[in-house]
């Protein structure tokens, strides 16, 4: 219980803001409370385990091939320098504020409800697209390696990408309903399953830098950065939004090609804020947050910059596979056993991705529901699990039913923007939380604030600039739903402004 001032919301109406004290508050009534059972290991595992997933297996060499060679190494740096940026932004705000919701919590505390709202309802989408885009390539991988033991799937029960009529990808939609229920069971219970899981998957990554690194060869580092190329200009919609608006087009290779590549490679990266929404279940999320935010950021950089020096030493990056890098050029040097070896880290892998991502879902759907901003039926915590069950079935179901019958590549890219617009906003929220609330006790503190927030915005803008012009019309159409929702619903159901600051509810 915190024992500091509370100020009562600062504004009033769609900008009215829910201070940090009345925030914790609601994380201790009883129906509404979340078990705390975290420690700082499984912050670590969870973002670790949601960090690595296709990125470092297709991402490498894609990038490698078409758009900076060797260099690749250096957009992984660029990218995580990028990402840092945001998890010390990130870090300051679990650390002070928590309580599940991640930006959308953050940003109610610093920026007002209807800001707090466009991030809550940002984020539902790119959680819940990111889940299901995951069990769809989780079960891309497990469908090929059934065909290597000769076990094929029914085309109509392999998604529509694979059937002529009615596709329905089964294993895509068991996966989600499985990690549901282990959800609903307990998030104790999903650390350990996912510690299990994450654990054979750096192991299939070490495989991949120490056996790799055998067989490299010094020539094939030869360019190291490959002379600048200008690609096809795009137009229309497919265009980067840079390029329409000012012209710029980017170049492939060359110096300014790292920069290209890394804003490919950054989506690599994308996770390590989820752990931010399993603050209100962390048992010392003070000193824990911090460590497991940046500590999952810091291990996955260091991995993804060996493997892409090992796969771009082992094949020349022009004959390089965009498809499955790791594994085919093993394949080329006469091992095929760890091409397998890696097929499997990949499926094995690709499941605590999908299960984190769900839980990132659940806990901003639980968080905003508690806000009232969404009915709060769906805020009640399970009896005896004390796991937000009811929104944890029903983004569930959801889910595993678009993820049978869509496919999502195209969609995919909305996950990017999402997540890039709430490193935005939570990186303005910790100037502005900075100079409305100084009192506030702050167990990890962002270092140069303003500079880094304003670098962190500057970044995460530049990248988003760079996503087609037709991921930026899907996301707007998205936020104007949002917003037509909160006016029918949210703003009138809001707990804040129909109950004022500081009631005991």
């Amino acid at each position: 219980m915190s024992t500091q001032h509370d100020p009562g919301p600062a504004k009033e109406g769609m900008f009215r803001t829910k201070t940090v004290e009345q925030s914790i508050r609601d994380t201790e009534e009883p129906e509404h409370e979340l078990k705390k059972s975290l420690s700082a290991l499984d912050l670590t595992v969870f973002g670790v385990g949601v960090i690595i997933g296709t990125g470092i297996f297709v991402l490498t060499g894609k990038v490698a091939k078409e758009t900076a060679g060797p260099a690749t190494a250096l957009a992984f740096v660029a990218a995580g320098v990028v990402c840092a940026l945001a998890a010390l932004c990130y870090a300051e705000f679990a650390s002070t504020v928590p309580v599940a919701g991640s930006a959308y919590t953050f940003s109610y505390a610093s920026l007002g409800e209807l800001v707090a709202w466009t991030i809550g309802w940002d984020l539902v989408l790119e959680f819940a697209l990111g889940t299901a885009v995951v069990a769809v390539g989780w079960s891309g991988y497990v469908r090929s390696l059934m065909d290597n033991v000769g076990w094929g799937m029914p085309e109509a029960l392999s998604g529509p990408e694979a059937a002529d009529g009615f596709g329905f990808d089964l294993l895509a939609f068991v996966l989600v309903l499985l990690l549901t229920a282990i959800l609903v069971a307990g998030v104790k219970l999903s650390a350990r399953v996912t510690a299990i899981v994450v654990a054979i998957k750096v192991t299939v990554v070490l495989i991949v830098i120490i056996a790799g690194s055998f067989f490299i060869k010094a020539d094939n580092y030869s360019p190291f950065i490959p002379d600048a190329v200008t690609p096809p200009a795009g137009s229309g919609w497919d265009a980067p939004l840079v390029q329409l608006m000012f012209g710029y087009e980017p170049t492939n290779f060359g110096v300014m090609g790292i920069f290209t590549a890394a804003s490919v490679v950054f989506f690599a990266f994308i996770g390590f804020d989820v752990v931010a929404t399993a603050a209100e279940e962390t048992k010392v999320p003070q000193r824990d947050m911090p460590r497991g935010i940046l500590g999952s950021l810091l291990i996955c950089t260091v991995l993804y910059v060996a493997v892409s020096l090992v796969v771009t030493g082992m094949q020349h990056y022009s004959e390089l596979s965009v498809s499955a890098p790791l594994a085919d050029a093993f394949k080329a040097t006469g091992h095929p056993f760890y091409a397998g070896t890696i097929s499997f880290g990949a499926a094995v892998g690709l499941t605590t991705v999908c299960m984190i991502l769900l839980l990132g879902q659940t806990r901003v759907f639980f968080a905003m529901s508690r806000d009232g901003l969404l009915p709060r039926f769906f805020s009640v915590t399970h009896p005896k699990f004390r796991t937000p069950y009811r929104p944890t079935i029903l983004l569930g179901v959801l889910i595993a039913i678009i993820a049978g019958f869509t496919s999502l590549e195209e969609l995919a890219t909305l996950v990017n923007i999402g997540t890039l617009f709430a490193f935005i906003v939570v990186a303005l929220g910790v100037i502005v939380l900075r100079r409305t609330r100084p009192d506030l006790h702050r167990a990890f503190r962002t270092p140069l604030v303003p500079l880094v927030p304003i670098l962190s915005v500057a970044a995460s803008l530049w990248l988003m600039l760079n996503l087609p012009a037709e991921t930026w019309l899907r996301f707007g159409i998205w936020m104007a739903v949002g917003y037509v929702l909160y006016f029918a619903y949210g703003r009138s159901h809001s707990r804040l402004g129909r109950e004022g600051p500081g009631a005991k509810y």
